[in-house]
């Protein structure tokens, strides 16, 4: 895990967007229209750390890497606390059968 987050800024190199990381102006350029579903959630969720970056950084890949590499550990420690406390509930659940 510990080698995957350190890998995480890689996708720095690459061009255009991530895979589902659109907004709707940029489905609306790509396609030509925004389904209404997703026009009425455009402005339900706003990240914490716009562009996985910290207020304030530069647009570089040496600013940005912080940024990447803290998203990563944050989602390996909610993500492993999630499984964590599923496997409890669930192996207590098996036990008092």
């Amino acid at each position: 895990m510990v080698a995957l987050i350190v890998l995480t800024p890689i996708g720095l190199i690459a061009t255009g967007s991530a895979y589902g990381e659109w907004d709707s102006d940029t489905i609306q350029q790509a396609v030509g229209y925004v389904p209404a579903g997703l026009q009425s959630l455009s402005g339900l969720w706003n990240a914490p750390l716009a562009d996985y970056g910290f207020p304030g950084q530069g647009d570089t890949m040496a600013d940005a890497t912080p940024g990447y590499i803290f998203s990563a550990i944050v989602g390996v420690v909610v993500v492993g606390g999630l499984v964590y406390v599923a496997g409890k509930f669930f192996i207590k659940k098996d036990s008092d059968q």
